[in-house]
């Protein structure tokens, strides 16, 4: 008796654990936080030498990576992360969508929260729209432009909003 009795109490807080476990598993994840409108938002690097470039970064800076399918012919997206968070992307340039003349760039997100109305304000304000607004299904809408200094950028609401 004094066997079952030792049996049951060592097992109840195992079984507690495991459903607590269960529980947690199960449960949604976080939405990502809100970006402050007008803050950086994302990184992308745009190369025809994704591989080498994801090496080269797991290893000077200790991101490791998830592939995000693209689509049949396509290679994938790199999201780069570090153990708290996704940090960055990386994209393979391929033609024609990038002309050879398109050199390996960094290219910075910036959170809004109206693309479309930040679009028509590119032009008033002196800079040159190169992507028009655009849907990323499950991430956002964007489009890319460049400032009247000639810098390019890409303007970003991301599906969970902005602050």
């Amino acid at each position: 008796m004094a066997r079952k009795v030792a049996k049951k109490a060592t097992r109840k807080p195992a079984k507690k654990a495991a459903k607590k476990a269960a529980r947690k598993k199960a449960a949604k994840p976080e939405a990502m936080p809100k970006p402050a409108h007008g803050t950086f938002m994302w990184y992308e690097l745009m190369t025809r030498e994704d591989e080498a470039a994801m090496t080269f970064f797991e290893k000077l800076l200790g991101w490791t990576h998830e592939d995000w399918p693209l689509g049949a012919g396509k290679a994938p997206y790199r999201i780069m992360k570090t153990p708290q968070k996704s940090v960055a992307g990386i994209m393979k340039m391929t033609e024609p969508e990038f002309p050879a003349a398109v050199p390996t760039h960094w290219c910075g997100y910036i959170a809004v929260r109206d693309v479309d109305a930040s679009w028509k304000l590119i032009g008033e304000l002196g800079g040159e729209q190169i992507h028009p607004p655009t849907d990323i299904p499950e991430i956002g809408r964007f489009c890319i432009f460049k400032d009247p200094t000639g810098a390019v950028l890409a303007l970003m609401t991301p599906v969970q909003g902005v602050v």
